[in-house]
C-alpha cells in the first residue's frame, strides 16, 4: 500500500516566521546579528547545533543545551498560534481519499508533536506519528526506521515529503523517494541542490503521481 511520510515543521505547519522571531530573541540576548527570512533560509540546517554555531553562538562560552532549551520553551509556548499551510488540509484529504496511509516523521519532541497535531485537528489523518525523544533535533533516521518496521511500510511504495535538505538525507538513508516543498525553512536553491523533486507549494502535490 502507498504511504506518505510527512515532515511537520515548515511542511504542513507554517511556522517559518515564528521560528525566525524566536531565534532572534536568543540572538538579541547575546548581542548577535538577527536573521531575516532570506538569511534564515540560507543557514538553517540539521543538526541544529551546527546551525546555531553558523549564526554566531559560541559553545565555548555556554553549553548548547542552554540556547536549545530557551528556544524550545519559547517555541512550545507560542506554536499553538501557528497555522497550517493553506493547502494542508486539502492535500491530506486528497491522499486520504486516494486510500494512502499517512504518517508524520518529525524532529519535534514526541509529546509536543502529538499535542500540536491534535491542536490543529489533523491527528486523525495519520496512521502513525514519530517524533524525537529529546529537544536537540539531531536526526530523524532512527525514528524513521522504527516507523517503517512498526507499520510494515513498503519503502518502494513510500514517499517522504519535507522542506529541508535533511529530509532528503533521511529519505536517502531510508531508501525512500522524496519530494521537497520550497515553502518552509530552506530556500528553493538549497533544496534543488539535493537533486530531489522540488515543488513551490503543497497544492502541487495533487497533480503529481505518488
Amino acid at each position: 500500500m502507498q504511504s506518505i511520510i510527512w515532515d511537520w515543521n515548515g511542511t504542513l505547519l507554517n511556522d517559518l516566521d515564528f521560528c525566525i522571531s524566536t531565534i532572534n530573541v536568543l540572538l538579541k540576548k547575546r548581542q548577535l546579528d538577527i536573521l531575516d527570512r532570506f538569511s534564515y533560509k540560507e543557514v538553517f540546517s540539521f543538526p541544529v547545533k551546527d546551525y546555531y554555531e553558523a549564526i554566531g553562538f559560541d559553545f565555548s562560552k555556554e553549553d548548547f543545551s542552554i540556547p536549545a532549551r530557551e528556544f524550545i520553551d519559547l517555541y512550545n509556548s507560542g506554536v499553538p498560534r501557528c497555522n497550517l499551510h493553506d493547502a494542508a488540509i486539502e492535500v491530506l484529504e486528497h491522499f486520504k481519499n486516494m486510500g494512502l496511509r499517512q504518517f508524520v516523521l518529525s524532529a519535534m519532541q514526541q509529546d509536543m508533536l502529538e499535542k500540536t497535531l491534535e491542536h490543529q485537528n489533523i491527528l486523525h489523518y495519520f496512521k502513525g506519528v514519530a517524533g524525537l525523544n529529546d529537544h536537540y533535533a539531531v536526526s530523524k533516521i532512527e525514528r524513521g526506521e522504527q516507523l517503517i518496521r512498526r507499520y510494515s511500510i513498503n519503502k518502494a511504495e513510500a514517499t517522504i515529503i519535507g522542506d529541508t535538505n535533511h529530509d532528503f538525507e533521511v529519505a536517502q538513508q531510508l531508501e525512500i523517494d522524496c519530494i521537497l516543498v520550497a515553502d518552509g525553512h530552506q530556500s528553493v536553491e538549497r533544496l534543488e541542490a539535493t537533486g530531489a523533486k522540488v515543488i513551490e507549494e503543497l497544492q502541487q502535490l495533487k497533480t503529481l503521481p505518488i
